[in-house]
């Protein structure tokens, strides 16, 4: 499943790597720290996906059980607000649930990461606070619930 998951990832088929997700997923990451359901889950992978063209996506080191797993990965990226080049390695837990993936936690290092898309001094001198990290949060919350709502089926 884990495997399914991140070839549909790499491929950019959100629609595939739904199929891997139970109906009750939840995700967090340090970004988006907990979303529920698949509305939300899957509307962040599309927004993403769809924001930042020419992903690259590539998982090694996968591990699983019928019960959990885990997978190393690597996200190859412009980032859109910035235009600046990032390269994150995300670590995963995955737990299974009826076959499918119930719980999918991303950890990556955030300092690390606002460094490569913030850049200097913004990523550089704050990437280690608890404000931009609120920040950026709020920012990716705001921008998934424009999504969400822009992307509805009874909003057009």
């Amino acid at each position: 499943m884990i495997r399914t998951f991140f070839d549909a990832f790499a491929r950019g088929d959100t629609d595939a790597m739904g199929r891997c997700y139970h109906p009750d997923i939840s995700f967090g990451d340090p970004v988006f720290l907990e979303l529920e359901g698949r509305e939300r889950v899957l509307g962040m992978w599309r927004m993403l996906l769809e924001g930042n063209r020419g992903v690259e996506v590539s998982a090694r080191d996968i591990d699983a059980d019928n019960h959990s797993g885990t997978a190393h990965w690597t996200a190859r990226y412009v980032f859109s607000a910035t235009g600046r080049r990032v390269v994150n390695e995300v670590d995963s837990q995955f737990r299974f649930e009826d076959g499918l993936i119930v719980r999918h936690h991303d950890e990556f290092d955030f300092r690390q990461w606002s460094k490569m898309a913030l850049g200097r001094p913004t990523g550089v001198v704050l990437g280690w606070t608890p404000m931009l990290r609120r920040k950026v949060r709020d920012q990716a919350r705001g921008r998934l619930d424009d999504y969400l709502r822009s992307n509805s089926p009874i909003s057009g």
